[in-house]
């Protein structure tokens, strides 16, 4: 009778520098093969384990500048002094094709996104304390202490936005957090505006004949 529209779902995670967001994502797709993770361009220096054309698009800031100018972004933010964005060409093919696409962007450009496309699914991946934030920042042993307290600092001000999201996970167990982003994504499935009837007359005959059955 009912049926899921054909269109795909754009699916947005943010959350902090130290969260865990990357892990849950990476886990998330080895589970699910139906979902295409959108590859964000920056202008930031490549990192160790930095691989091009799969950890990001690194283009000079000039580059980037005239990808503003030619409108190729669905939605771009600065981030420590450098560029971040999402290409919007590939996102709309996937979408249309109905191919579900998650963007693993920082807030600025998820509230910018969300404004264009208000049925996008927005999830906040929270740490389960600022202590363990802290932890897992310093844990990490690549950046410096002021490096790490300017991280601190953004952590703060994105909490700050959180209440624009439509879901959070705490991200305290790494397993638990996978399978309740899974969870959302199921129970969005089931939302009547992601939905489509067939015929409504179809259901109205079916219905009438079904009463008439009883009422014999």
């Amino acid at each position: 009778m009912i049926k899921n529209k054909k269109k795909g779902e754009l699916i947005i995670i943010s959350g902090p520098s130290g969260a865990g967001k990357g892990t849950v994502i990476k886990e998330l797709l080895k589970k699910h093969d139906d979902i295409w993770l959108s590859i964000s361009c920056t202008s930031r220096e490549k990192r160790s384990g930095d691989v091009p054309n799969e950890t990001y698009y690194f283009l000079t800031k000039k580059e980037f500048e005239v990808g503003i100018e030619e409108n190729k972004f669905l939605e771009y933010a600065t981030y420590n002094n450098n560029y971040y964005g999402t290409p919007k060409k590939q996102i709309k093919e996937k979408l249309d094709a109905g191919i579900n696409v998650l963007l693993e962007i920082e807030v600025q450009g998820a509230l910018k996104v969300k404004e264009l496309i208000p049925e996008a699914i927005c999830i906040f991946i929270m740490p389960p304390s600022m202590q363990e934030l802290k932890k897992r920042l310093v844990k990490r042993g690549t950046e410096s202490k002021e490096k790490i307290l300017s991280r601190f600092k953004s952590a703060y001000q994105e909490i700050n936005e959180i209440t624009n999201y439509n879901y959070v996970v705490v991200n305290d167990n790494l397993l638990d957090a996978v399978n309740k982003v899974e969870s959302i994504l199921t129970s969005v499935k089931c939302r009547v505006d992601r939905i489509e009837e067939l015929d409504l007359n179809t259901i109205e005959e079916e219905i009438h004949e079904t009463l008439i059955e009883l009422e014999r």
